[in-house]
């Protein structure tokens, strides 16, 4: 009787333990799995636009200051190409000085003007809709930024459009603009060539916000991939339940 009160009890002991251990492991799997954090589509998508906006301001201060473009060379603005003959007769017409003058400003005048993109931005990143944060958050690299182009680029065109004009106004750019564009255009129907078009609103405001939604995805993809980069919980959390 007593041997089998000692085995009942030896038993009892080793399942105790047995379950103390299962629970230990299964602790410390849920301290070290990000991935077993409950994420409401709430907080996913608050923790993306908390990642826009960390992005857009980061990217603005980049490229808001002198040569944030012009020596970039991922966002640098080139001469337009459709009006690249117009660059070469310039050229042979004795005007390389204008020509990299123009260059230097029209990257100015995209420098200028998204000094003032930032609440535009910040306007579009706050009234996004996510019906789906799950899957942009695992969307992989950029899908955020992605769905923020895809949804917001023509508001923001027609937001920008007028900062842009403004900034050109302001660095000058059609001074040396205008003296390569006219006197190309009144020899281009002798030349067979088709005449440049002389309106650089479009291209530059085009371009700018295409190099901000570049410098925006690598930020983005910093927040992806770096633990370092997630300044706030809801980024730590939300990003982190990506991590492996």
């Amino acid at each position: 009787m007593k041997k089998g009160i000692l085995i009942a009890l030896a038993s009892g002991a080793l399942l105790i333990l047995n379950s103390c251990d299962v629970l230990q492991s299964a602790a410390s799997t849920v301290a070290s799995n990000p991935n077993s954090v409950n994420l409401t589509n709430d907080e996913v998508v608050s923790g993306l636009k908390e990642a826009l906006t960390v992005g857009i301001t980061n990217s603005v201060s980049i490229t808001s200051v002198a040569d944030g473009f012009l020596k970039n060379n991922e966002i640098r603005l080139p001469f337009p190409p459709d009006a690249i003959k117009a660059k070469e007769k310039a050229i042979e017409w004795g005007m390389s000085g204008q020509v990299e003058k123009f260059e230097t400003t029209l990257n100015r005048a995209a420098e200028e003007a998204v000094k003032e993109a930032l609440p535009i931005f910040k306007n579009a990143i706050t009234g996004m809709s996510l019906q789906d944060g799950f899957a942009v958050l695992k969307g992989g690299n950029g899908a955020a930024t992605t769905f923020l182009k895809d949804h917001t680029s023509t508001q923001l065109v027609t937001a920008f459009a007028p900062k842009v004009q403004a900034a050109i106004e302001k660095v000058k750019l059609t001074d040396y603009w205008n003296p390569i564009v006219t006197k190309f255009n009144a020899a281009a129907p002798l030349l067979g060539l088709n005449k440049a078009n002389p309106d650089l609103n479009e291209y530059v405001t085009r371009l700018a916000i295409d190099g901000l939604f570049k410098m925006v995805e690598k930020e983005e993809n910093k927040i992806r991939q770096n633990i370092g980069s997630r300044v706030t919980d809801l980024l730590k959390k939300v990003f982190g339940s990506l991590d492996k």
